[in-house]
């Protein structure tokens, strides 16, 4: 009966969750909205802004503006909720407001942890007075999702194009009526590439009226064409869309007066002489006061592709991105004067610390699969996130494979993580604990053991092999809670734990983070359990709180 009705708690609880994650008008204010992050703010307050503006892992990035207000979608794999919802007034500070997908379809398939699927770069617009979302899975097609309000709620994922491979869609709705769809090919499915596909698309976007065109093939030129955004504008048909590699290409501008082509070619972005490699996946937004910009994302290793806000201006009718004073093709900005635009944005960035006192969870966390009812309760009348100690999944014995984990994007590059905990363990083999998770990773965690409580940092390395975890510090622990940190300082990461909050311990061996499966690494909570003897333990977590590391 007590089981039960923890399921039954949970349950509501995933559910308050799911309702905060997609809307704000049912839940009302974001908690810590306005907040300014203590890790990385773009606005120096002067009127002009440095890169990048989200110096955190949205990939992919696509925007649209919408009366004085400017939407940005990004990719998110296989987190849940998924594709991210960021709202700006200036293109330089932006507030998560909430996601799209509460969960991944197929929804059993996505019950276990399946590093680099899921959802990859979407498309955002907005027509005939409602968003539209697109976003490819690259094991199953195309899938079309829509709202009245960004923040949501959204229509479920609607599968509008069943092709393994198709990847990368961006709808145009033509001044004739007629409706579009572009996309590009992952080989590693669709077993070709570097070539962009265009579908005639129903008026509605529910479906696709034919097999699609090439209209571009990159073959020759531009080997590994993808992440297409469509667009018209004075009577040309523009197709945006990064070469070349995520680590080293380029941005290539085609435009026709057809929209099936052939197109005319120019490279109007790359690395040049500035330490910003790609630049990838851009797009292009009007203010509606005159002036064009331009977003792109840089893939950072470890942090992941963070977004970088460009200057653009037309010149006889081809985008001129970027700082050109070395040449034709632009090259990223290190700071500009910030845009101007119909409604000045107050300074804010998407929250990272979460002091737990709300009825829900806060926006920034995503877990690692489409979660179930058993795996935490927000329990704001003793401020607490907890998460009960259910036994990891066959096959699951390690972080790497335990959809479980309660995770954010890194906020930047020099930070301390901190977290208390007071477990509440039934179990030998009850444990809980502060992750940084990449490909490899490293975590401190409570454990209880045969000895009694104990506090250990262990590492997980991934190999061809498989991922094998090591101990490498482990230490009695006493006291009934315990305060965990991570340091990092340029991708080293330090653990150390604390019974007083002041006087911190380092703890094993520092280790370097890693990027994960086209995503950065993570920061988070988790607890597991090796045993289910009909009352889970649990671990509460008091808060979670970030800073700046010194230097």
């Amino acid at each position: 009966m007590r089981l039960a009705a923890a399921f039954l708690m949970a349950a509501c609880v995933v559910e308050a969750y799911a309702q905060k994650a997609t809307s704000r008008a049912q839940t009302g204010a974001l908690p810590g909205e306005g907040a300014v992050s203590k890790i990385w703010s773009p606005d120096l307050g002067d009127g002009r802004y440095k890169n990048p503006v989200l110096n955190a892992d949205y990939s992919d990035p696509d925007v649209t503006r919408v009366g004085d207000r400017f939407y940005l979608v990004s990719s998110s794999f296989d987190s849940v909720p998924g594709l991210p919802i960021l709202e700006s007034y200036d293109l330089v500070n932006w507030k998560l407001i909430g996601h799209a997908l509460t969960r991944q379809p197929p929804v059993e398939r996505y019950k276990a942890v399946l590093h680099g699927v899921g959802v990859w770069a979407p498309a955002l617009r907005y027509h005939a007075g409602e968003f539209y979302l697109f976003y490819p899975d690259p094991d199953y097609g195309i899938y079309m999702m829509k709202a009245k309000d960004a923040a949501g709620p959204w229509s479920a994922p609607l599968l509008i194009k069943a092709a393994p491979g198709w990847i990368d869609p961006c709808p145009l709705w033509d001044d004739d009526g007629k409706a579009y769809l572009i996309s590009a090919l992952a080989g590693s499915r669709a077993h070709t590439n570097s070539a962009l596909v265009l579908s005639r698309m129903k008026p509605d976007g529910t479906g696709l009226l034919d097999d699609g065109s090439i209209v571009y093939d990159g073959h020759a030129q531009d080997k590994t064409i993808e992440g297409p955004k469509l667009y018209k504008r004075h009577g040309y048909y523009y197709i945006s869309a990064p070469a070349g590699g995520v680590t080293g290409g380029w941005q290539v501008v085609l435009r026709s007066r057809s929209i099936y082509g052939p197109f005319e070619r120019r490279v109007v972005l790359q690395q040049g002489s500035t330490a910003i490699n790609g630049p990838h996946q851009g797009a292009w937004v009007e203010t509606g006061t005159g002036e064009d910009w331009f977003l792109h994302f840089q893939d950072r290793a470890w942090l992941g592709r963070i977004v970088h806000l460009e200057p653009m201006k037309w010149v006889d009718d081809w985008p001129v991105i970027g700082d050109v004073s070395h040449g034709s093709i632009g090259e990223p900005v290190a700071t500009y004067r910030k845009p101007h635009v119909l409604h000045a944005g107050a300074r804010e960035n998407p929250v990272d610390s979460d002091e737990f006192n709300g009825p829900s969870l806060g926006l920034q966390w995503s877990w690692q699969a489409n979660p179930e009812p058993s795996w935490g309760f927000i329990a704001p009348a003793i401020g607490a996130m907890r998460l009960l100690n259910v036994p990891s999944p066959a096959g699951s014995h390690h972080l790497s494979l335990t959809p479980n984990l309660l995770l954010q994007k890194l906020p930047g590059t020099r930070f301390t993580v901190t977290t208390r905990v007071s477990p509440a363990f039934r179990n030998e083999g009850d444990r809980a604990g502060l992750v940084i998770l990449g490909k490899s990773y490293g975590f401190i965690e409570v454990a209880q053991t045969k000895q009694g409580a104990s506090i250990r940092q262990v590492l997980g390395v991934t190999a061809p092999s498989g991922v094998s975890e090591k101990t490498l510090a482990e230490v009695p622990l006493q006291a009934a809670e315990v305060y965990l940190r991570a340091s990092v300082n340029e991708g080293a990461v330090r653990f150390s734990y604390s019974t007083d909050n002041v006087k911190f311990i380092d703890l094993g061996d520092s280790y370097q983070a890693t990027p994960g499966v086209w995503i950065g690494s993570k920061a988070g909570i988790f607890a597991s359990g090796e045993m289910d003897s009909g009352d889970f333990g649990y671990a509460d977590f008091d808060w979670f709180r970030f800073d700046l590391l010194p230097h």
